[in-house]
């Protein structure tokens, strides 16, 4: 479980299919090797992936390089087949108990791609270090756009935002100097494809609505 509050962006270093169905990947990130587990769950670019092996980084900056797989389901439903060494990814560690939920509920299971419209630039204020704040417009996958409200909450490429306005199936996103500076969102371009989680309590809310009828 995960809140879309990224700490820190990773670099895949080296990416290896292993047969059709199975792609192994490592990613060099600031986390430190004592503070992870084999076996435990980041979300990368919002993917849940699982540590399957850890080793020290070889460029002299700190942190480590931690190992992943993905299967058959997360190649199919999101965009790691195409990651390759350079590739930048949104990080998170899991929850633990006692964590600050800063953002919202996140899984990790991602629903598919959505894709980057068009992207407006909000000129600041003279003082802003940070640069120009962005307006995503964003087409969502196929069959979504039920879950997606306005006001609502909504996690790509794992950062937990905030839906500003929903048309049809293109809604928009607000991201701050701060977010654009930390994530990967500031490399961001209209076309780019984006992991899509849509909102845990949307989905269960609409499965419910549907129940319903049928007593």
């Amino acid at each position: 479980m995960f809140t879309g509050i990224v700490t820190a962006i990773g670099e895949v270093v080296e990416a290896e299919r292993k047969g059709p169905s199975l792609k192994r990947l490592a990613i060099a990130c600031p986390y430190e090797a004592d503070g992870i587990a084999i076996g435990a769950s980041i979300a990368c670019a919002g993917v849940c992936l699982t540590v399957t092996a850890l080793r020290p980084r070889t460029d002299g900056a700190p942190g480590c390089i931690f190992q992943v797989e993905a299967a058959a389901e997360t190649l199919a439903k999101t965009l790691v087949g195409d990651w390759q060494p350079g590739t930048r990814v949104n990080l998170e560690r899991s929850l633990k108990v006692g964590d600050e939920l800063g953002g919202h509920l996140v899984v990790g299971h991602v629903d598919g791609p959505g894709r980057i419209l068009k992207i407006d630039a909000i000129e600041p204020d003279p003082d802003e270090p940070w640069g120009a704040t962005a307006r995503f417009h964003i087409r969502a996958p196929q069959g979504l756009e039920r879950f997606i409200a306005t006001k609502g909450s909504i996690c790509l490429d794992g950062t937990s935002l905030t839906i500003n306005t929903v048309e049809d199936d293109v809604f928009t996103v607000l991201l701050i100097p701060h977010s654009l500076t930390v994530t990967t969102w500031g490399e961001r371009k209209e076309g780019d494809s984006v992991h899509v989680e849509v909102d845990l309590m949307a989905r269960y809310a609409a499965r419910l609505a549907e129940a319903r009828p049928q007593g």
